[in-house]
């Protein structure tokens, strides 16, 4: 009667939504503020005034059928002008508006891209930890996800690993920095060294290998780092981006691909790409958010409560017994967690009302992420509760 994959798609809800709808049940019962929900990466910072002026500017002033009409699929030609022009002011890329896909998200971008690209047995590498959703996108386009096991010394790519994985059905490579939910910054060295790998498959295979750059973190990064532009450093990179983070718009759904010239063939790849959005019944993305966005170009929100949260749960975490790497962007903590099993952690947290993803949910067991895009206060309130669950399992407050 109905597809039995998409049945279990719509019925068995991620890990992730089904830790926070239990903290929203649990609140009922203790209250609100005695909750530590560290499940959703929901930006807490608030859209900024710049953003709600330009909306209100816009429909207040502007041609309604602009405002609330249809664009042509690939965006407003001038959006696309506008946005182009400011990523070659900030990172020296060679594009126009020609080059840019207006897309509802990074999801919409990530998944026209695997559509666009994926043919009958193709298979997409993905470094863990990984958003899970990627399995899901991949394997709705036909594709399959190949993943390699985390470097989780310092979440780098491990190379040996790497080329292991690489086969003549490799399509692509998903890279995802800042990465949910390492916190990791992939290095400019890291970058140069994948591209160098994936040119000698490029040859060995006789075919293109891409990068899908998934960058919804891209602006948010600690301690003066740069996250390295992709396209810059390996020719065949598709670029997927969204203003969820960088405005705190998780809810708009605005966001782009970009198609540089640099990728071997340029007119076929962006043909696929329009024609995925059409099959993904993508029509346009929002026209009043893509107004918005091109008056708002370059400017991002306030991000420094990010940075203030990342060391304060860190050396919080870190005090009380935890071990974890420092993250470096995102807002995403991924520490270790105190027994193999990171399920049971994550289930003997709840008994202190610590809301906390299992890492396997992102392919690196024996890992628990903490979203830390959640107000300070929370943090302090909860970093005794932290104390006790380690002390749970024997650690001692240092």
């Amino acid at each position: 009667m109905v597809s039995q994959e998409m049945y279990e798609l719509g019925t068995k809800k991620s890990s992730i939504r089904t830790i926070f709808e239990y903290g929203q049940k649990r609140a009922v019962e203790v209250g609100a503020e005695n909750i530590f929900d560290f499940s959703l990466g929901n930006p807490n910072v608030p859209a900024p005034d710049f953003i709600q002026a330009a909306a209100i500017d816009i429909l207040q002033h502007s041609d309604p059928m602009e405002v609330h009409g249809y664009t042509i699929a690939p965006g407003k030609p001038q959006v696309r002008e506008i946005l182009a022009a400011d990523l070659k002011k900030r990172f020296g890329m060679e594009i126009t508006g020609k080059n840019l896909f207006l897309t509802a998200g990074a999801a919409a971008s990530v998944t026209i891209t695997f559509k666009a690209l994926a043919e009958a047995g193709d298979e997409f590498v993905t470094i863990a930890p990984f958003f899970p959703e990627y399995r899901v996108f991949v394997e709705a386009c036909g594709g399959k996800l190949v993943v390699v096991p985390a470097k989780t010394d310092d979440f780098q790519i491990d190379f040996a690993a790497l080329e292991a994985a690489l086969t003549p059905r490799t399509k692509a490579i998903i890279i995802n920095s800042p990465n949910n939910p390492s916190g990791a910054v992939y290095s400019e060295a890291t970058i140069r060294q994948l591209a160098e790998l994936l040119r000698a498959k490029e040859r060995a295979f006789g075919h293109p290998i891409f990068i899908i750059a998934d960058e919804p973190y891209r602006e948010i990064v600690y301690d003066g780092l740069t996250v390295p532009c992709i396209p810059l450093l390996y020719e065949n990179t598709i670029v997927c981006y969204s203003y969820s983070k960088s405005f705190s718009l998780p809810g708009e759904r605005i966001g782009y691909i970009v198609v540089p010239d640099t990728v071997v063939d340029f007119a076929r790849v962006y043909g696929a790409i329009a024609g995925a959005a059409r099959v993904l019944t993508h029509v346009n993305a929002p026209s009043l958010w893509q107004l918005v966005i091109a008056r708002c170009a370059g400017k991002t929100a306030d991000l420094s409560t990010y940075a203030h949260n990342a060391a304060f749960l860190y050396e919080g975490l870190t005090a009380a017994g935890f071990s974890c790497m420092r993250p470096q962007g995102a807002f995403y903590l991924f520490p270790q967690a105190l027994e193999e099993d990171d399920a049971a952690f994550c289930a003997r947290a709840r008994d202190y009302d610590l809301l906390l993803v299992p890492g396997a949910d992102f392919g690196c067991p024996g890992y628990f992420r903490a979203a830390y895009c959640v107000r300070t206060a929370m943090i302090e309130r909860a970093l005794p509760r932290f104390q006790k669950l380690a002390e749970s399992y024997g650690k001692v407050h240092e």
